[in-house]
């Protein structure tokens, strides 16, 4: 017999000792950064790149995605709130970070890195996408500890009722649905560089196909999720899907330019 509804009510925070909290969400996303800088340890180990430099890439990303993810809820979602009391955006405690600040944020910070480091920005962006997948995974996973960013009413059988939302039907769990194509995508993405050759030496196709299928899969994701800001509810496509269009027609752009440049030359195995 097939469950009508699972009703959710995970308490978010793991354990606290005195002023410090330790929540799902953070753990999730500090985790994330682990895996990152691990499965980055053996694209330069392949590469033969010097590991000193990964750490300094790996502060550079971090602040990057945080600033970015910050910076876009507060300008895409509520910026009359934030620009009219600035002081607000540092106050990242209080929630509020969106996935297409940090898919600016991150870009634009690996640019300046490689212009100092002497890097090649597309063998960096094609090798940075494939965690970044990843760590969209584990972002998700925190969301829905937080019982955060869902849809709307559903009578599928998996929905579900998000308790500490005050929420008495149930809800598609959107948070998995993305988790679960972030992980898949990340597969992909690894299988590419690991086993396609042929694709990993055409500079700016893996970040090109990241791009295509994240933002497409979140265009269309949105449509069952519930408005994040108030003002989405008088627009034909939300905030999420009109941030995803150009970022789809730009993964568009480099798929195409990806085959009509000359591939490199073969690299070891992963």
């Amino acid at each position: 017999m097939l469950l009508s509804s699972i009703t959710w009510n995970v308490n978010p925070e793991i354990f606290s000792i005195g002023p410090i909290h330790v929540r799902y969400y953070g753990a999730l996303f500090a985790l994330s950064f682990v895996c990152s800088y691990l499965i980055f340890m053996r694209f330069f180990k392949r590469d033969k790149l010097p590991l000193a430099l990964l750490d300094t890439l790996t502060l550079w990303a971090v602040i990057s995605t945080i600033v970015g993810l910050r910076l876009g809820h507060c300008l895409f979602y509520e910026p009359g709130d934030y620009l009219s009391n600035p002081l607000r955006i540092l106050k990242i405690w209080e929630g509020g970070l969106a996935s297409h600040g940090a898919a600016i944020g991150v870009p634009l910070g690996l640019y300046f890195f490689c212009r100092k480091y002497k890097m090649n920005y597309l063998w960096l962006l094609d090798r940075i996408v494939i965690v970044v997948a990843l760590t969209g995974f584990f972002i998700r996973i925190g969301n829905l500890m937080n019982s955060e960013i869902y849809g709307v009413q559903t009578s599928l059988p998996w929905g579900f009722i998000f308790e500490r939302r005050h929420e008495v039907v149930p809800k598609h769990p959107t948070q998995i649905y993305e988790a679960l194509a972030y992980l898949l995508i990340f597969f992909a993405l690894l299988h590419v560089y690991a086993k396609k050759a042929n694709l990993l030496n055409r500079k700016g196709f893996l970040f090109g196909a990241f791009l295509v299928l994240v933002f497409t899969f979140r265009f269309f994701v949105e449509f069952i999720k519930e408005p994040q800001a108030d003002f989405e509810e008088n627009l034909l496509l939300d905030m999420g899907q009109l941030l995803s269009i150009p970022f789809v027609l730009l993964g568009i752009f480099l798929l195409v330019y990806s085959f009509r440049k000359k591939p490199e030359k073969k690299r070891g195995k992963f």
